[in-house]
């Protein structure tokens, strides 16, 4: 493919490689949850959302892994030449990034990946996600924005305090509702007549989520009632996340027929009625 590069049979972006970042903060935003802001260079930022990088996580006493962990672009912040990450800590790879500070250098590899695609036509976005969820979801608030589109979001927490991306959200113009397990709000009812509400009332073009079985299964039974396309964003362990390995294999329904599809290659987003819940 013209302007494209072929690594080992595989054709990427010219922007796919090693960028070597320097750690500007890696602070908590909660008990859960952290942000890493990395100063990276232009060809990152080129990264669209729904794409991630393979990140290269440091060796920190007792902890070394070894094998990169791929990681959803939080935020693009091109003017300032920064790249941010959401992540929690759930294994040694997200336990030594948590250990990183201010000046370190942080190797990340990328973009990578499909991203979102929103047609023309999809004027009136809904994202639906919970917890880190929000972060792959989250530049499609900035896309809205920058192109005039409207956005809603329902952001999904156990409670009010692990509530994320919400002001970042409404600062980009988004009308956001808020459910947390802890009021009851999140429950699948509850969700499914907030989003048929949205649906009937603003006149809703496209539905978005990411991670979330339930939510999966949900919105692939409102999209198929009003006829409403849509898109995932799925995570998927990986070992290369260039398509080689094949370790990121999922199964999916495409032109009425099971596909075998690699997640970090085909996707990881892709259309909301192909993925099989699980």
């Amino acid at each position: 493919m013209e302007g494209f590069v072929n690594i080992n049979g595989l054709d990427f972006s010219p922007q796919v490689c090693e960028h070597i970042c320097t750690v500007i903060s890696n602070e908590s935003v909660n008990d859960q949850y952290k942000q890493l802001v990395l100063a990276a260079p232009e060809p990152a930022l080129q990264a669209e959302p729904g794409q991630f990088f393979h990140l290269l996580c440091p060796q920190h006493d007792d902890l070394t892994p070894f094998l990169r962990r791929p990681m959803s672009v939080y935020r693009i912040d091109q003017d300032n030449n920064r790249l941010y990450f959401l992540y929690k800590i759930t294994g040694a790879g997200t336990a030594a990034m948590s250990t990183l500070q201010p000046g370190d250098s942080f190797n990340v590899f990328g973009p990578l990946g499909r991203g979102f695609w929103l047609k023309p036509a999809w004027q009136n976005l809904l994202v639906v996600a919970r917890g880190v969820g929000l972060a792959t979801l989250a530049p499609l608030a900035q896309i809205a924005h920058r192109e005039g589109r409207r956005l809603f979001a329902i952001c999904s927490a156990r409670s009010p305090e692990y509530l994320l991306s919400v002001e970042y959200f409404r600062e980009l113009g988004a009308r956001v509702h808020c459910v947390t397990d802890s009021d009851g709000s999140s429950n699948v009812p509850a969700v499914e007549k907030l989003i048929r509400d949205l649906i009937e009332q603003q006149g809703i073009d496209a539905l978005f989520t990411c991670g979330s079985n339930r939510l999966l299964k949900l919105l692939q039974k409102l999209g198929r009632e009003y006829n409403l396309p849509g898109e995932i964003a799925l995570e998927q362990q990986m070992a290369c996340g260039l398509g080689m390995c094949y370790c990121c294999v999922r199964t999916f329904v495409r032109d009425g027929k099971r596909v075998d599809l690699r997640v970090c290659k085909e996707g990881p987003v892709f259309d909301l009625q192909e993925a099989i819940a699980w």
